[in-house]
């Protein structure tokens, strides 16, 4: 079977109105969000689908440099034997190689998770993600909302000041009761400028959150600072995760071989793909720690990531993170309609797991018709503006980066 052709498109959902969201030391204006879909159409007719990074760059990369290379090849040499790319090239393709896995497996009759390794189960656990900068009663309302629609986890992200995150983590625990589990992103603590919390500051927040029994405490430190990193988890106050920022394979790796955290996160479309999350899995797994995918998008996103995460025991592969979005009147961080409508159904939620479907390829269609129906709109998603020192920074929707240039090349 041979490539017609391999295409990837941005689209952008822009916010009916800018979403201001003041934080400790500045604010945060969310202008709209992107999303990409990678399409690999074979001479046949037969179409495999991805995401990819949201940003110009990657779009560019993979229209202009990937896909004529790819065109006309025999799939399974493709995938036997990848053109030879450059490094950030190379991470893109790895984004491509899920589309032609999913073609290669349509092809095949067999779901899409039988050529990533084989699933191990059926099924993975999910938490809702949701909450930045709200006030103390906003982020507890929205956690039992969240938990009430069925998620056993509620991700949050904290930018109040110390006293005011600590009062949110016990509110959401009287919120949510004993049962339901607590996941604190402290992205934002290392990008507040002069008011960026210090080690001591990170270290009797712990202390004091620890109280509340949270899943974990995620990048409460610049995500670069491993040796950093290291030294909080060796306190063992509560589980620490991080990984959604790690440049390299080499990066994961010192992570994990030095234990610097409790709880590993990639996301697999930006951050090395395939090869690169085998071997972070393995890593995990010999070293007795967990892994939870970072999935900040669109549901074709959390589809992807569930079939390679079932092709892992769950207790190495443990979470999925599910964007929960305030569309259609659910509780949510804000409307992106884009990230469900991408796919013609939803995916089945059960006991706070996604079942995953055994039908070719990746299981569930995906709805073409957004690409016309969410055109791509050039400029940044995100726009940091910190008092001190004074300073804005737009940004882009690459997650591995810690900022990135909102300037669209």
């Amino acid at each position: 079977m041979k490539i017609k052709q391999v295409e990837a498109f941005l689209m952008s959902y822009a916010m009916p109105e800018p979403i201001v969201l003041p934080f400790y030391g500045g604010e945060r204006t969310i202008l709209k969000r992107d999303a990409m879909l990678i399409r690999v159409e074979a001479e046949n007719g037969l179409k495999g689908f991805a995401p990819g990074p949201a940003h110009v760059p990657a779009r560019n990369d993979i229209n202009s440099v990937i896909a004529p290379l790819l065109a006309g090849k025999e799939l399974a040499m493709i995938l036997d034997s990848p053109p030879d790319f450059a490094p950030q090239t190379r991470k893109n393709y790895d984004a491509v190689e899920f589309a032609l896995l999913d073609l290669m497996a349509k092809d095949q009759g067999v779901p899409l998770s039988e050529l990533l390794g084989g699933r191990k189960r059926d099924r993975i656990k999910v938490y809702g993600s949701a909450g930045m900068y709200m006030t103390p009663e906003g982020y507890a309302q929205e956690a039992a909302a969240i938990a009430e629609m069925g998620f056993p986890s509620y991700k949050m992200r904290p930018a109040l000041g110390p006293d005011q995150d600590l009062r949110t983590v016990e509110l959401m625990r009287e919120a949510m009761g004993p049962d339901k589990g607590i996941m604190i992103d402290a992205h934002a603590w290392w990008r507040m400028g002069d008011l960026n919390y210090s080690y001591e500051t990170v270290l009797q927040l712990a202390k004091g959150m620890a109280a509340y029994a949270p899943d974990w405490l995620e990048e409460p430190l610049p995500p670069d600072d491993h040796e950093s990193y290291r030294k909080l988890t060796s306190e063992n106050i509560l589980p620490i995760a991080s990984g959604e920022h790690e440049q390299t394979d080499d990066g994961f790796m010192d992570l994990i071989d030095t234990k610097a955290v409790n709880v590993v996160q990639m996301d697999a479309f930006c951050q090395g793909g395939l090869k690169s999350a085998k071997k972070i899995f393995q890593g995990v797994q010999d070293k007795g720690l967990v892994f939870a995918y970072h999935s900040w998008g669109t549901t074709l996103e959390v589809l992807v990531a569930a079939h390679l995460g079932i092709c892992w025991p769950a207790n190495v592969v443990e979470w999925l993170e599910y964007p929960c979005y305030s569309h259609d009147k659910k509780p949510g961080i804000y409307p992106f309609p884009l990230a469900d409508e991408i796919l013609t159904e939803s995916m089945p939620l059960e006991n706070g797991e996604i079942l995953v479907p055994d039908r070719p390829g990746i299981g569930i269609d995906v709805n073409e018709s957004v690409i016309e129906k969410y055109p791509f709109l050039p400029g940044p998603w995100s726009i940091f503006k910190i008092d001190s020192p004074p300073e804005t920074i737009a940004v882009t929707g690459d997650h591995s980066i810690k900022w990135i240039d909102g300037k669209e090349t």
